[in-house]
């Protein structure tokens, strides 16, 4: 079988640059409205995507003054556009350390139901401080706690989307019977985290359970994403990093009894497309242009976990704590500082980079030229497809699934139509097998 690109599109506000809201390619009062999303849904299933995705944060951010990421709980706002699209898989982040496990898996179970088996879920561990102070904590849990808790709060979440048999539901209404008790089981868990008793209260979906997704890459990250993700969304600057990212996590899949092709590895990119390469360029100087340094400089302080809002724009980063100290998002603190240190930058060259994805690829050219940069990753061991991130919205979603997807198709790369209905068989993943069915049942006995 003739492997092909998977494309996600990760929907933020009106796009993914900072300065998006201001620039005049945008609305910025779209941010605030449900239709923008539904909109957006239906790009993406226009342009064949496998899924949108949204990120998530429980805190209203650094400084609202200028801009907030994000406005609607996710997992809602897919609702909505689940009633709007038909095949388009609907990714929601949501956090292990400020929710329980029951309360979350019937809702992406709810979702899954709604979507008919497209949902998934993009499982994080908020590791910031301001977080922490809206669930009555004084700090964020330290990283290897919040992993912790992480893995048994998705043990537990497993357990009960397979509470219910895939035929246990059976509608009788002559004899009476809803369904037969003896296929829902409850989950008697017990452990350090969860006590969780009863079988969830919403059956199976078409698609099993939800597609697992995961966007951590420190140590502790990778190994959670082999053990349990289906899909991973990573930041990779460069096609080398690109390949060292993704020949470690494929080779630690083995030691959990799964194969490559069991878990998608894609990159970000931010492409700001126009006719000409310069005219791209231009583009993003544009948006560039439009970042406000006090936003900035706050986020940038947010990734670092260190105050930069008085540091001066023109000096180069300030010495920096090892990643061992580092307790919020290790990953893209190694991200950050290997550019800055790796390119010499000042502040504010370094914000200007990530103005567009906080540290994702940002490309600028042609459609070709981006079409060219997929495929480079994609066939050069780097990628099974990528998380597109539009720098302005709905324009920059637009202008990829009408002028970038063709060439992808054209060259053979990506689908001319939806290989199935559910997420996990757009995908290309392995049916979801119940762990008290048959085939799941012997299997575990013979091990």
């Amino acid at each position: 079988m003739t492997r092909t690109l998977h494309l996600n599109a990760f929907l933020m506000g009106v796009g993914h640059h900072e300065a998006a809201w201001r620039h005049p390619l945008t609305s910025a009062p779209d941010a605030l409205t449900a239709a923008h999303y539904v909109r957006l849904g239906q790009i993406a299933e226009r342009g064949l995507l496998d899924s949108v995705f949204f990120a998530d944060g429980l805190a209203v951010g650094p400084n609202v003054h200028r801009n907030t990421q994000a406005v609607f709980e996710p997992i809602t706002l897919l609702t909505a556009i689940a009633g709007a699209t038909n095949h388009v898989g609907l990714i929601a982040t949501a956090s292990t350390t400020y929710n329980e496990p029951y309360t979350l898996a019937r809702a992406f179970a709810s979702l899954d139901r709604i979507s008919g088996g497209r949902a998934g879920w993009n499982i994080v561990t908020s590791g910031s401080d301001e977080e922490a102070a809206n669930y009555g904590y004084d700090r964020a849990p330290v990283h290897a706690g919040r992993y912790g808790r992480a893995t048994e709060f998705l043990d537990v979440a497993l357990t009960l989307w397979d509470s219910w048999e895939p035929d246990a539901v059976e509608l009788d209404a002559e004899a009476g019977v809803f369904a037969d008790p003896a296929k829902v089981h409850p989950a008697e868990h017990v452990g350090e985290h969860f006590s969780v008793a009863g079988a969830l209260n919403v059956p199976g979906s078409p698609q099993g359970r939800p597609v697992l997704v995961q966007a951590g890459s420190s140590e502790s990250g990778k190994e959670f994403a082999a053990q349990y993700a289906e899909a991973v969304f990573t930041a990779q600057r460069t096609l080398a990093e690109g390949q060292e990212f993704y020949a470690d996590l494929k080779g630690r899949l083995a030691a959990y009894g799964r194969s490559p092709d069991d878990l998608a590895v894609l990159p970000g990119i931010v492409p700001f497309i126009a006719d000409t390469a310069e005219e791209a360029r231009a583009l993003e100087q544009e948006f560039t242009d439009l970042i406000s340094p006090d936003y900035a400089l706050r986020q940038l302080s947010r990734m670092l976990g260190i105050d930069l809002t008085d540091h001066p724009l023109d000096a180069p980063l300030p010495p920096l704590p090892t990643i061992d100290r580092i307790e919020g998002n290790k990953s893209r603190y190694q991200l950050v500082r290997d550019l800055a240190e790796g390119e010499q930058l000042t502040v504010r060259e370094l914000i200007g980079r990530l103005g567009g994805g906080r540290g994702h690829r940002t490309f600028a050219g042609t459609p070709e030229q981006v079409a060219d940069e997929i495929q480079a990753w994609f066939e050069g061991g780097s990628a099974d497809g990528f998380n597109v991130m539009p720098p302005y919205l709905p324009g920059g979603l637009e202008v990829f699934v009408d002028r970038v997807v063709p060439i992808l198709q054209q060259r053979g790369l990506f689908r001319t139509s939806y290989s199935g209905s559910t997420l996990r068989e757009n995908l290309g993943l392995r049916p979801h097998v119940n762990r008290y069915t048959e085939p799941a049942a012997a299997a575990r006995a013979s091990g």
